[in-house]
């Protein structure tokens, strides 16, 4: 079962401005060291991506319960109504 996000899509792919910097600082080094920190730029990409991703679930859960808990006050009140319905009429 698939769910779409009520949430645009905030450019889930889209990289901080700040890593598309180092990004490109990276690539203006000397070939030597570029090697070295492609592999760490890469890991750190892919933490950014994967909180993004997680942040998105967090806040399509705590949308979901605001939802849920909308349809639960308005069920109780509902039954409250007709609980002091049924008591009027008992009495």
């Amino acid at each position: 079962m698939t769910t779409n996000s009520r949430f645009p899509d905030s450019g889930e792919n889209e990289l901080p401005r700040e890593l598309i910097d180092l990004a490109k600082a990276i690539a203006a080094l000397p070939e030597v060291y570029q090697k070295d920190l492609e592999g760490i730029y890469s890991r750190v990409v892919d933490s950014v991506k994967r909180r993004r991703r997680i942040l998105a679930l967090v806040q399509e859960a705590l949308a979901q319960l605001r939802l849920d808990i909308k349809y639960l006050m308005f069920d109780l009140e509902v039954t409250r109504k007709e609980r002091d319905e049924l008591r009027e009429r008992l009495d």
